[in-house]
């Protein structure tokens, strides 16, 4: 198989992360909470890994064998394997793989779990370049809603480099799925949109919080009695995240909680989960949807395909926002030595 016969993969594909779905959400039918969200491993490199996450690895890798590494050898990367990573067909060297894939079965594990809102599947596509192997190498990328119970809609995005975005909204009732066009806004100011720095997690919350502050006001002004400026929505999943840009319904997200190391440290504590290179997988569907994405200084992202780096990240839904949002971003990092 060669670098161009990408497109071969988009439907095998398609089809691991729709029974990976399938999977999570008929185990979440059968199992109570308490199952689902009971800590499997906490020792990991990685995230904590919960219940409802072995529900995915258990299939991801048997769903791999036969269904991708079938068709062509493949480095398999994703949180729960051996060191990371595993080479398919089983057997098979890794310097013969054709592909490198990085894979999130579950990017959302905590409000899946909760049943609080959709969680995804991720997968990014690269050509095998060895460790070296970086995400902006990634020539397709996918992701595939795994909605909460009560929810019977359930969109699929993917993208190939340089081809645009396809997506798809499929109904869990009457089976049927249909086109669906995404359109990143086309406000020029963050003015009464949604807006945000992550800070899902304790540490250094109050500081990624001044950060947004400052942003905010040096945007809009001081707030004004009875009035918001714009909202926030810190939804607990990056390909979430990246969803909630290409559709639309944010205008800007930063994601600054590797930056606060050196900050913890001075304080004697110690930074807590970030977001990893399988979280931010799919963002060659944001780009290829016409969302700007960077890392926290404005360049491209630039991440090995790992399961450990820590990657920060800043993504913003059109040239206007970003004229208006990044200035302001760089000023209050370098404000803060960071």
């Amino acid at each position: 198989m060669r670098e161009t016969d990408i497109n071969n993969l988009l439907g095998p594909l398609r089809k691991v992360h729709e029974q990976v779905r399938d999977a999570v959400l008929s185990s979440c039918e059968r199992s109570a909470l308490e199952a689902l969200s009971r800590v499997d491993d906490d020792d990991s490199s990685g995230d904590t890994l919960y219940a409802i996450d072995r529900i995915s690895e258990n299939a991801l890798i048997g769903l791999f064998e036969s269904e991708i590494a079938s068709i062509a050898p493949v480095v398999l990367i994703g949180e729960g394997l051996p060191d990371g990573q595993v080479v398919l067909p089983s057997g098979t060297k890794e310097d013969d793989a054709l592909w490198r894939i990085i894979v999130d079965p579950i990017d959302g594990t905590r409000e899946i779990m909760y049943q609080k809102r959709s969680a995804w599947v991720l997968t990014g596509v690269a050509p095998n370049r060895g460790p070296e192997t970086n995400l902006q190498d990634i020539v397709l990328a996918l992701q595939t809603e795994i909605p909460t119970l009560k929810q019977h809609l359930s969109d699929s995005l993917w993208a190939f480099r340089r081809s645009g975005v396809h997506a798809e909204r499929y109904d869990r009732i009457s089976v049927e799925r249909r086109s669906i066009k995404l359109k990143p806004s086309t406000a020029n100011s963050i003015s009464h949109g949604f807006s945000m720095v992550s800070r899902f997690f304790p540490g250094a919350r109050e500081e990624l919080a001044a950060i947004d502050e400052e942003i905010v006001r040096n945007a809009l002004g001081e707030v004004q009695p009875g009035k918001a400026h714009c909202f926030e929505d810190q939804y607990l999943s990056t390909g979430g995240q990246l969803y909630e840009l290409i559709a639309g319904h944010d205008r800007f997200i930063a994601d600054l909680r590797p930056l606060m190391e050196p900050l913890l440290n001075r304080r004697g504590l110690a930074l807590g989960i970030c977001c990893h290179p399988y979280d931010i997988c799919t963002e060659l569907i944001a780009r290829e949807a016409g969302v700007i994405v960077t890392d926290a200084h404005g360049e491209l992202l630039q991440v090995p395909l790992d399961v450990n780096t820590n990657v920060a990240w800043a993504g913003y839904a059109n040239r206007d926002i970003q004229r208006e949002i990044e200035p302001l971003l760089q000023r209050a990092l370098a404000g803060r030595g960071l």
